[in-house]
């Protein structure tokens, strides 16, 4: 494994030749102006006699941007706080913790530290990043292979993994209600009972405009629940325009991934998005993933297909998707075109 980015960027002044990418693919100006911002849902609303209003917010943001922050969400703010300064404990510097963790390239290590991406090789572009990935569900099961130093991590994270599980659970069965789906359509434990913790660390960068945090594309998975810290990086892409999502320490930022754009049979939208660098400034966010397991199969809903409105996309396995996903680098759009029926 290459060492990871935060443990040299500070002894550098220029941005390595293996983590310039081709022109065409550069960030650029990194002043996005602010076109549009994404919508940010009060949550509380649907349990206080505005759950259809809500619900039509809900869509309308999924449809229209593929991503929303929700605020009001019942999550207690002093676990987002402490699960924030634990997660930046884990780069620092003086932290020896992730030299201990495993950083193998088997993706089926159940807790790894790596830098670039999950597909990444010497002929590749590597991402300006470090990140350490994990299992969560069940959590008796995954815990105890999670990071031991800092000291608080098991027992901080174990507690956020359960409360943002909750709140993944509350806004899927929004969204379910929405689209006229069956009660309880995703609460399948084939369907959603993968869950992955990824702690991202976007070290400070000499040169932002050469390289990425993230490159352009779309989580494929069902939905990704996101606490970002304070500082800006995250750009969703609407109408080939790039527009940064601002951070607000009281939300969580929500994106569709693939499979529920398949399952939606396209009424929802999984956005590309990209992470750009900063110059002074270290970034953090926690991304919890919600997936399905390998071998489940999935397909537009059969409750939103008929002779009228026939399946887009041909059926796969949530396993096949990924594979094809990491084999066609990342290019959600790709697989998604190679599934159309």
């Amino acid at each position: 494994m290459d060492k990871l980015v935060s443990s040299w960027y500070s002894n550098v002044q220029r941005v390595p030749q293996d983590y310039i990418f081709p022109p065409e693919k550069r960030p650029g100006d990194l002043h996005v102006p602010v076109h549009e911002v994404i919508p940010v849902i009060d949550l509380s609303e649907a349990e206080q006699g505005y759950r259809t209003p809500t619900i039509q917010k809900i869509l309308k943001a999924a449809q229209e941007f593929g991503f929303f922050q929700v605020v009001n969400h019942g999550f207690s703010q002093n676990l987002m706080n402490e699960s924030m300064v634990v997660c930046k404990e884990l780069f620092e510097g003086s932290n020896e913790a992730n030299k201990k963790l495993d950083s193998s390239e088997d993706v089926s290590k159940s807790c790894r530290v790596k830098t670039c991406s999950l597909r990444c090789s010497p002929d590749k572009v590597h991402l300006w990043r470090d990140f350490l990935l994990h299992q969560c569900h069940p959590l008796e099961k995954w815990q105890h292979t999670w990071p031991q130093h800092p000291t608080r991590y098991q027992e901080c994270i174990g507690a956020y993994s359960v409360e943002v599980k909750k709140l993944a659970s509350r806004i899927l069965a929004l969204i379910c209600e929405g689209l006229g789906l069956k009660c309880g359509y995703f609460e399948d434990e084939q369907l959603s009972g993968r869950m992955v913790l990824s702690v991202n660390n976007y070290p400070p960068c000499p040169e932002p405009s050469l390289t990425l945090g993230l490159s352009k594309h779309a989580d494929s998975n069902l939905i990704t629940i996101l606490l970002q810290d304070g500082v800006c990086g995250l750009e969703v892409l609407k109408e080939d325009k790039w527009i940064g999502v601002e951070p607000n320490p009281h939300a969580f930022v929500v994106n569709m991934g693939c499979f529920l754009q398949v399952i939606s049979n396209n009424k929802l939208k999984a956005a590309e998005h990209r992470v750009v660098t900063n110059p002074n400034t270290a970034r953090t966010s926690i991304a919890f993933f919600i997936a399905s397991l390998e071998d489940r199969i999935i397909e537009p809903a059969k409750e939103l297909t008929n002779e009228l409105h026939p399946p887009i996309y041909k059926p796969i396995k949530a396993n096949d998707f990924m594979t094809q996903f990491l084999a066609m680098d990342a290019d959600s759009g790709a697989v998604l075109r190679s599934l159309l029926a």
